[in-house]
């Protein structure tokens, strides 16, 4: 066998190894581990020989916010079909989260069984999960009737809860392709986001949560260098979310407090478009590494998408400046959201490379606040040589940390320009490596930031505000100089 430990660095996950439901998702966070005091440590043991088709993983965390747990895979060749399985244990409980970006899900037990099978251009895939058994037996919170005139009851998960079906058949005709799967998940039959990718880059996903019945459909078609391909997505809870006007003894659910809550499950119809030009096809366009292997002189993607939310969220969980953990009182309305997107690569030549990301669109808070923003911004990074210019720009968007989010604080304009040399050629990834540089940040800010302050008092001062009519809304900078020395392999 082969074993791997693996400590505050990443790993990938099981997706295209027969891991239909996700359950063991992909680790890489970047430097957000550094930010927020992120922990991933685990061992990932990859049978030989006798023990081929088997693996397993365990640790005390083994992706960020996971609880103590060991999973199991084993996977062979049937006849015609591919069969795999796939066991998750919780051994106990995380206990407090540091962020709102990796809360932990309640303590559960997973299994899931999943089948496939090629019929020529077309593959069928058929799979079941059990999941949530020790969550049998708790209680929640359900709502019924119309704003002022609600009936709350309360119900208990059981048995039947812990089962879900998922089924996808894809056509490959290489000009033409066509996927179209759903899936039927119990209120506590969770499982994992879908981190494959199906023909092209396209953002509408399965998100894997228990408590929903999904449908997704698209097709790709290409001419040329262009491929066009739209995709749609129809999801809806089980158990719908609390409305935010519910009133006492009612109240919103949140992963911590109950078994389980509506958020990336909530209740969703949403479509988009993805228009691609890529002439060199041997360096995938959507490949994870393309920023690295893409070798065209000019490829660019487009990509529209619209999601229509007609009811709320349940409650999600924040964090005071003292990082004590609670959830809101409530969350941000329904909504429709859209958002536009583009990613261009140009690699004109081995020392000269450019990648510019651009979105526009609106959106809403993590948490209760209900203002709706609409927002634009983007990034360029430039290798030339041994140099490397970063600049990123926000409009009217969120600052860069999850609290930002979570209690919609925004900037009107957001600037960041960093110029840095390495002693080798510099990497399109954020990687250790050797290198000095300059980062320069700018900020201004309005009532809607952290910080502003038109109408501040001084410690002890005889008069309680300094201006009785405020100051101007102001800004923020700073420049810094920084060393990178890389002393790993």
């Amino acid at each position: 066998f082969h074993l791997k430990g693996f400590y505050r660095t990443g790993h990938y996950h099981w997706g295209y190894e027969g891991d239909f439901f996700g359950l063991y998702p992909e680790a890489n966070y970047g430097p957000n581990l550094d930010i927020y005091n992120g922990e991933i440590l685990g061992i990932e043991i990859d049978g030989k020989k006798a023990l081929n088709g088997l693996k397993a993983a365990f640790g005390p965390q083994l992706w960020w916010g996971a609880n103590p747990a060991v999973l199991l895979k084993y996977n062979r060749k049937i006849g015609h079909y591919d069969v795999t399985g796939v066991y998750h244990e919780d051994v106990d409980d995380v206990g407090q989260a540091v962020t709102s970006i990796a809360v932990p899900l309640p303590k559960t037990r997973r299994a899931t069984l999943h089948v496939k099978r090629e019929f020529g251009k077309v593959d069928v895939e058929l799979g079941g999960i059990w999941a949530g058994q020790p969550l049998n037996g708790r209680t929640f919170q359900v709502a019924e009737g119309t704003s002022g005139n609600y009936t709350i009851y309360t119900d208990k998960v059981n048995w039947e809860d812990n089962w879900g079906a998922k089924a996808k058949i894809t056509y490959a005709g290489g000009r033409f392709n066509w996927y179209a799967q759903g899936a039927v998940q119990g209120i506590v039959a969770n499982g994992g986001y879908d981190q494959t990718r199906t023909f092209t880059g396209w953002k509408l996903k399965d998100t894997g949560s228990g408590n929903q019945t999904n449908f997704l459909s698209g097709f790709t078609y290409s001419f040329g260098d262009v491929q066009i391909a739209p995709n749609f997505m129809w999801q809806k809870p089980i158990v719908a979310a609390m409305p935010n006007d519910v009133p006492a003894p009612g109240r919103l659910r949140n992963i911590v407090d109950d078994p389980f809550a509506v958020r990336a499950n909530r209740e969703t119809t949403a479509g988009e478009i993805l228009i691609t030009y890529d002439p060199t096809p041997g360096s995938w366009y959507y490949e994870w590494d393309n920023d690295r292997a893409e070798d065209a002189k000019f490829a660019f993607n487009l990509g529209f998408v619209y999601k229509h939310h007609p009811t709320a969220q349940d409650a999600g969980i924040g964090f005071l400046a003292d990082r004590t953990q609670f959830a809101f009182p409530n969350s941000a309305p329904a909504e429709d959201l859209w958002e536009a997107n583009s990613r261009i690569v140009s690699k004109v030549n081995p020392d000269l490379g450019i990648i510019t990301n651009l979105y526009m669109g609106n959106g809403q808070a993590n948490g209760s606040d209900p203002r709706l923003i609409d927002r634009f911004g983007g990034d360029i990074r430039l290798i030339y040589k041994k140099l490397k210019l970063i600049h990123s720009f926000k409009v009217n968007d969120w600052g860069p940390f999850d609290y930002h989010r979570d209690f919609n604080l925004t900037y009107p304009v957001q600037l960041m320009l960093d110029l840095s040399t390495s002693v080798g050629k510099p990497g399109w990834f954020i990687l250790p490596s050797t290198k000095v540089g300059i980062r320069g940040t700018w900020r201004s800010m309005d009532q809607f930031s952290p910080r502003y302050s038109p109408n501040n008092a001084l410690p002890f001062a005889p008069s309680p505000i300094i201006s009785p009519v405020g100051f101007d809304n102001g800004n923020e900078w700073e420049i810094r100089t920084y060393v990178h020395i890389n002393i790993g392999k």
